[in-house]
């Protein structure tokens, strides 16, 4: 699995960007990380669309979409599923049709693969989070396993001590002190 001090992979991939006929998708690469000064990325992976876990995290996400914003850090979600299946899942489902970040798809499932977080049996992603810095090297990964939704706060946190480039205690937050050696 690609870890953290690693650069992200590179890659071009479909992604659905909105719901609006004639402007559905855009093109994403490895390039939307390292495009802007200071700006981090949240990119987080989920197995299936029309799941049951899988747009809860989603949901969660888009509502902190602001608190990533405010952060400097732009969100970017993806799954193994199609671009039109994605689209298909926006129209349909009421907590996904107001995203606010791109729905990659990555039905090669080649960045899945490369990331190494393709589960061997159905081919379909874990539910992994990566945060990337500036300079597209991949700061912070958690990986859950397929039943288990992820924290959103967690990756805020994360986010944020990450942000101070000081060393943060266990269960830091921002606005707490952080360690001097």
């Amino acid at each position: 699995m690609i870890s953290i001090g690693q650069k992200f992979p590179s890659f071009v991939k479909t992604a659905v960007v909105s719901i609006e006929k004639g402007k559905e998708f855009d093109t994403i690469s490895s390039e939307f990380f390292t495009n802007e000064d200071n700006v981090w990325t949240v990119m987080f992976w989920w197995p299936k669309d029309f799941t049951f876990v899988c747009p809860t995290e989603i949901k969660e996400f888009n509502n902190a979409f602001g608190e990533f914003r405010d952060r400097d850090a732009r969100l970017i979600g993806a799954s193994t599923d199609t671009e039109n299946v994605h689209l298909a899942w926006r129209h349909s489902h009421d907590d996904l049709r107001d995203l606010k970040f791109p729905m990659l798809a990555d039905t090669s499932k080649s960045l899945a693969e490369e990331l190494g977080i393709l589960e061997p049996t159905e081919k379909i992603a874990y539910r992994a989070t990566y945060i990337i810095d500036p300079t597209g090297v991949i700061r912070w990964v958690s990986v859950n396993d397929l039943s288990v939704g992820r924290n959103v706060k967690e990756v805020l946190r994360v986010l944020d001590g990450l942000q101070t480039d000081e060393l943060c205690p266990c269960n830091w937050e921002k606005g707490q002190e952080t360690l001097t050696v």
